[in-house]
């Protein structure tokens, strides 16, 4: 069963990553938060793994920090919550926000996860609300603020159109402009440098 990788980081997009460990390449599903706290590929990366065995395939699952991959491993004891969507849900709300959610039985908050209806975030919160001692323990943690207004809503529906995730193109675009400094009002304003650069942190 593989628990860790440590290697270089060969490829990475929103939802995989491709780490090579001696001379193999082992492809790893991953939430979006991982991708954009990933390295810049051919970097070093050590990836904590979640290693799931079926009939027809062995999938992996990559976690840069073992709090997220604890949640995820929480989250698929659940019924109804496979590892792909328990991926999503790391995807959509960063694993301290998410604890804090389940905890505090914020509904609203899971159900904004595409894949989470009502009853699927009940359950969540019913079996895992009093499971979550001493993991991802930020009490004052909340989901974070998602970037709006300006040339943004338009960059995120011409994101969407391409065939890209909400959930991803909404991550690529927060990346964009905090990386160019999150007051950058030019930036949030400049439809075409800022799908420019969004596009060229998904690839």
């Amino acid at each position: 069963m593989i628990a860790h990788l440590r290697g270089t980081l060969l490829s990475k997009s929103p939802n995989a990553a491709v780490v090579e460990c001696g001379g193999v390449g082992y492809d790893l599903a991953i939430s979006v938060q991982c991708y954009t706290r990933l390295p810049q590929e051919s970097h070093s990366v050590a990836l904590h793994v979640n290693t799931q065995v079926r009939e027809d395939a062995i999938a992996l699952f990559g976690f840069l920090d073992r709090d997220e991959k604890r949640l995820f491993e929480k989250l698929i004891t659940i019924s109804g919550v496979g590892p792909k969507l328990a991926i999503t849900l790391l995807s959509g709300v960063e694993a301290a926000a998410l604890a804090h959610a389940i905890r505090s039985a914020d509904h609203a908050l899971l159900v904004r996860v595409p894949g989470i209806g009502k009853k699927t975030a009940e359950r969540i919160v019913l079996e895992l609300k009093d499971k979550l001692e001493g993991l991802a323990a930020s009490p004052a943690a909340e989901a974070p603020e998602t970037a709006t207004g300006g040339a943004v809503d338009d960059v995120l529906s011409a994101m969407v159109n391409l065939g890209y995730t909400r959930v991803a193109a909404q991550k690529a675009i927060e990346s964009a402009i905090h990386s160019s400094g999150s007051t950058d009002l030019t930036l949030r304003n400049d439809f075409e440098s800022l799908f420019r650069l969004s596009m060229r942190l998904l690839r």
